[in-house]
């Protein structure tokens, strides 16, 4: 490997292991309300504990499985702009007439953050019904 690999390799872990950091901060400064002790008004809210436990559980899991699509979608998108961006700067910059066919490209690397957005929309509009 050389040395632009292993700083590109060594870039990558590093953008991971702040990203990762950085949502374990969030979710635990936004999420303390959730291990907060709920008061006797909302516990006699709920008629039927079970069913509204097995509501939680699907409701848990489709919430995770929307944020992954999302998240995915919109990692994988900015993935492919880095990359086809830069190759569409680098051919405008030699053959101005491909303009418009380089944002193309880009816009096309665009869409992936859309079906990930209609992905999770739909995940979760299955979930609420």
């Amino acid at each position: 490997m050389n040395v632009h690999q292993q700083r590109l390799k060594l870039h990558i872990t590093q953008s991971v292991i702040v990203l990762f950091a950085m949502m374990t901060i969030i979710g635990t400064v936004f999420c303390t309300s959730v291990f907060a002790e709920s008061s006797s008004d909302e516990q006699t809210i709920e008629s039927e504990p079970e069913m509204s436990s097995t509501k939680a559980g699907v409701m848990k899991y489709a919430l995770i499985a929307a944020a992954v699509a999302f998240g995915l979608g919109a990692l994988g998108a900015g993935f492919a702009i880095s990359h086809v961006g830069a190759a569409a700067m680098g051919a405008v910059a030699e053959k101005p007439q491909i303009a418009f066919q380089a944002l193309m490209f880009v816009a096309l690397a665009e869409g992936i953050v859309v079906f990930g957005l209609v992905t999770a929309y739909l995940i979760l509009d299955k979930v609420t019904l």
